[in-house]
């Protein structure tokens, strides 16, 4: 079976429980945080919405450059600001994913930071840990944010407290 066929159904279900979380933040709590060295939950729900461009990224790029110009990541002021780029993201991600070759999933993808290399792995070991791993810590952390504003936390791999 082919590498994109066993990741893609991994994608769509982080993807759509991803977006459960996100769609249940509450709007009048996105400039807030939960501790001062803690970004705020529109940082955040921005941040979850971007890991899944960087998905594409990694699928049509060999590597990337830290040291180059990057845009600091934006403070969602609305669910809108999350939801839209999210589900573009998404969208972006999951077609370079299903038009992948194994041998693009072999192939080496690096992360550096000028000269030094940060990391050099297989493309498919990239994806699942940089994306999937990274936005399932992430989508954690939202968890966390948004029972401590009240709102009810979805059930992503089996009931939550607030859902059976």
């Amino acid at each position: 079976m082919p590498i994109n066929a066993q990741l893609l159904p991994e994608f769509d279900q982080e993807m759509a429980n991803t977006r459960k979380a996100l769609e249940r933040i509450p709007e009048d709590w996105l400039g807030w945080k939960p501790h001062e060295k803690s970004g705020t939950l529109g940082w955040l729900a921005s941040h979850l919405a971007t890991i899944p461009h960087w998905g594409a990224t990694v699928m049509r790029e060999d590597s990337f450059d830290l040291a180059g110009e990057m845009e600091p990541q934006p403070e969602a002021r609305s669910l809108r600001e999350v939801l839209e780029p999210f589900d573009s993201h998404v969208q972006e991600a999951r077609q370079a994913l299903a038009a992948a070759t194994d041998e693009q999933f072999q192939a080496v993808w690096t992360l550096r930071k000028g000269q030094d290399v940060i990391f050099a792995l297989p493309r498919v070991a990239v994806f699942r840990g940089m994306i999937l791993n990274h936005l399932i810590h992430h989508r954690g952390q939202l968890t966390v944010y948004l029972r401590l504003a009240g709102a009810p936390v979805p059930a992503l791999y089996g009931p939550s407290a607030d859902e059976a």
